[in-house]
């Protein structure tokens, strides 16, 4: 059964879309049926089964799916990540929701006949550096804001590691896909060693000698560099950008942290206490003491090292804290009288802790530091 692919006119949006490297080599109906076969056990032969129904040049929310096609009433929507992305269940729904609103554009919904539609697998092609399971299943109700049994709308998304070492079975079901799977691990692997310009030359070259992706790396070589290579700078920005929202999460929930922390630290470091005291009470009073008197003495040494271990803690966090600052300074290039003059503290303390935060630069760790001055 054919289904009617959607006339509406794409989206504008400020990025422009490039093909990724999966989809250039997976795009040919043969390349998609033997990569069906391999994750579904199936034995499809004939590639005119499949109805390839990607939404070409449509590009829903700045993203696009990698591969779509239907076969047997089925359909499939594949996509590679370098990447791992818990949003893949709500990006897959926005893709599905855009393919059956062309499938149906010209039915109507109001009629007394349900509308048929095939029935959508999703499913995400590993390949990076984090350590991933073999196969991990995502939700989109794990998403929701409140978890219930049954969820009124669920999409689920598998994702399979095809890292070097991983889920070998499936690989060699489909060695246009392990052949990918050994040319994107060179790539990774090399660009550790050099200019990502070179490690993918290098990986292009030894892979076309080795019999690797050798047909489709020699008809598209230029097409395929560029692509690679904008892929793993596009990996790279998205690295970095995450990066940098954790450390401004970081920094938002310092002060909450701080808090917590202390309180923990004061509840262990009461019962700690506690049970010394216990021991050193018992020690030193004997049996020949009244209770009256232990209980007292208990109670005084519990104050006076609650007081010192308080004002302990009091003193550290506060220096932390001040070390952070200079530090963050320090990282504008704000000289050591500078930051004295404008946190009011003494130009000698400022100084001290400048000279031992240079040692832990450009990464400043304000405990370390903070011990390091101690020492």
């Amino acid at each position: 059964m054919n289904y009617e692919k959607s006339s509406e006119k794409p989206q504008a949006v400020e990025r422009n879309y490039r093909d990724t490297l999966f989809r250039m080599i997976f795009k040919e109906p043969e390349a998609m049926l033997s990569l069906y076969n391999a994750v579904n056990g199936t034995d499809y032969r004939d590639p005119g089964q499949l109805q390839v129904v990607t939404l070409e040049n449509a590009i829903y929310v700045s993203m696009k799916n990698d591969l779509a096609f239907i076969i047997d009433c089925r359909m499939n929507l594949y996509e590679q990540q370098s990447s791992v992305n818990p949003n893949m269940p709500l990006r897959d729904l926005f893709y599905v929701a855009r393919e059956y609103q062309g499938m149906v554009s010209s039915r109507s919904l109001y009629s007394s006949r349900p509308v048929r539609l095939p029935t959508p697998s999703f499913v995400v092609f590993y390949h990076g550096t984090a350590r991933q399971p073999e196969r991990r299943e995502m939700k989109l109700s794990d998403a929701f804001q409140i978890s219930v049994e049954e969820p009124a709308l669920e999409l689920k998304v598998v994702q399979l590691n095809i890292s070097p070492g991983h889920n070998r079975e499936l690989l060699e079901k489909c060695p246009l896909l392990e052949q990918y799977s050994c040319y994107a691990g060179r790539v990774q692997q090399y660009v550790r060693e050099m200019s990502l310009e070179d490690a993918v030359e290098r990986a292009v070259k030894e892979c076309i000698r080795e019999g690797i992706l050798a047909e489709f790396l020699q008809k598209n070589r230029a097409e395929a560099i560029e692509v690679c290579i904008f892929e793993f700078d596009e990996e790279r920005e998205m690295a970095l950008l995450r990066k940098e929202e954790r450390e401004g999460a970081k920094e938002e929930l310092r002060d909450e942290v701080i808090a917590e922390v202390r309180e923990e630290l004061q509840e262990k470091v009461r019962e700690e206490v506690q049970e010394e005291l216990q021991e050193k009470v018992r020690e030193e009073v004997r049996e020949e003491l009244q209770e009256k008197v232990r209980e007292e003495v208990r109670e005084e040494l519990q104050e006076k090292v609650r007081e010192e271990i308080e004002e302990e803690v009091r003193t550290r966090v506060r220096t932390e804290m001040l070390i952070e600052l200079v530090c963050k300074k320090l990282s504008k290039g704000t000289a050591p009288e500078k930051i004295a003059e404008e946190l009011g503290e003494e130009t000698e303390f400022i100084c001290r802790i400048c000279q031992t935060a240079a040692s832990y630069a450009t990464e400043y760790d304000s405990r370390k530091i903070y011990d390091a001055m101690q020492g």
